[in-house]
């Protein structure tokens, strides 16, 4: 089975959270998700979240933060997801460069159609269902910057 660690920037503006579907025609096309991508051999996390949303969005990345990791297995693959609390100049709106949609949401807008992994995140974090170590689980969110963590589960938990 393929095993792939890919980056999710978690970039907030004004109270909302920026989201963009998967590209037409890939895995799981036209699903909201946190944008990011694979990660490049030799490439560090940080690295690849400020490429990933370079060439996806348009966008610049300042300061990129691990917060958390989830494994998710998929029938063809395991993912491991590094999410990265990123900063961006508050001048730039992300374009979809690859034909994906971008949008800002706030907690009450969420879209139900998000990919099974992110899908999974958003409601272990709305419960606050996550670990500080990890226990080897899949599904099971590791966190790795506690305060960075809890700003997005709370920020999930308004309404």
């Amino acid at each position: 089975m393929e095993y792939l660690r890919v980056t999710a920037g978690v970039v907030f503006r004004e109270g909302r959270l920026l989201l963009a579907t998967r590209r037409p025609g890939g895995h799981l096309a036209g699903l909201w998700e946190f944008p990011g991508g694979k990660v490049e051999p030799g490439e560090s996390l940080e690295d690849c979240i400020v490429r990933e949303l370079h060439e996806e969005l348009g966008l610049n990345v300042l300061t990129p933060q691990l917060s958390f990791s989830v494994k998710h297995v998929y029938p063809q693959k395991t993912v491991q997801l590094f999410f990265l609390r990123c900063e961006c100049p508050p001048d730039l709106e992300p374009v979809g460069r690859e034909g994906q949609q971008a949008r800002w949401f706030r907690p009450s807008e969420l879209p139900a159609n998000v990919v099974p992994a992110d899908k999974e995140v958003l409601e272990s974090l709305k419960r606050g269902d996550w670990n500080q170590e990890d226990t080897g689980q899949t599904d099971r969110i590791v966190c790795l910057d506690a305060q960075l963590t809890g700003q997005l589960a709370a920020w999930l938990r308004q309404e």
